[in-house]
């Protein structure tokens, strides 16, 4: 990955790590790690023995937010607002919505600082876990800055609109057990990195295939779909599913009482 800010390994079952590695700059986003954030996306994209993703910061914090001084000193700011023809999301938008294009899962796991930038990387997982005493903001407000980096298109799913104005109003920061209180992260819990990792591997135990497909049909129905779509979308995915070989090997297993055995999908 770019500069080594991003690390990823894949183990024998499946599951990616993605760690960002900038601990001591508590993993702020500067321009090299915006280019690892993409490329790591893209691997993981076209990676088809991925069956699910952690995603983590190296040290104390998951991602203080913007390197300001680094991204303020011929860094490259005004590059993070450029956006390639094929894509509705700008550069920094994209290491939030990116997420979305993998296929498997994505699960953050959320310890120390999560400010700005670094929340909108994490919202942009299926799954968020993140350690009690977890520090997390939309902290754009302190610099006189609206939220912009993909927001709008996870934070209506999680929050009422006043709750995440009040939020984003004030930059106000709240703990990991706020947080599950109020909907922005799945659950907060003591070791986030083993939970998220345990998750994972559970997830990678099922047929890839029908975990692809859950995932594809709830980012696109879960707001703003017509019901009518919705409802096509369900059955299409459904019969692509039923009497494939994963589907069947799930079927037998459960049968006969045995692990299943699934193939990567092609």
């Amino acid at each position: 990955m770019n500069e080594d800010r991003i690390t990823l390994s894949i183990d024998d079952a499946g599951v990616a790590q993605v760690t960002l590695n900038r601990a001591d700059k508590h993993n702020a986003l500067d321009g090299a790690m915006f280019d690892a954030l993409l490329e790591v996306t893209s691997t993981l994209r076209d990676e088809r023995r991925v069956r699910a993703v952690v995603v983590h910061g190296a040290g104390k914090s998951f991602c203080s937010g913007l390197d300001i001084t680094s991204l303020g000193q011929g860094g490259g700011a005004s590059s993070l607002l450029d956006r390639d023809d094929d894509s509705i999301a700008n550069r920094a938008q994209r290491v939030s919505v990116d997420w979305a294009s993998v296929p498997a899962p994505v699960i953050a796991a959320i310890t120390g600082n999560c400010f700005g930038g670094g929340l909108q990387i994490a919202l942009g997982a299926d799954i968020r876990y993140s350690a009690p005493d977890a520090r997390l903001s939309i902290m754009e407000i302190k610099w006189g800055l609206v939220p912009d980096m993909g927001i709008t298109q996870a934070l209506p799913r999680l929050l009422p609109a006043d709750v995440a104005k009040e939020l984003t109003f004030t930059g106000r920061i709240v703990s990991g057990t706020e947080a599950q209180a109020m909907g922005l992260v799945t659950r907060a819990v003591s070791d986030p990195l083993t939970v998220a990792l345990e998750l994972a591997h559970e997830i990678a135990a099922k047929s890839p295939h029908a975990i692809r497909a859950a995932k594809n049909l709830y980012d696109r129905t879960w707001s703003g779909a017509d019901s009518a779509a919705a409802l096509r979308l369900e059955s299409e995915l459904q019969v692509g599913l039923m009497g494939s070989p994963n589907q069947l090997e799930a079927v037998h297993a459960g049968m006969a009482r045995h692990a299943p055995v699934f193939a990567d999908p092609d």
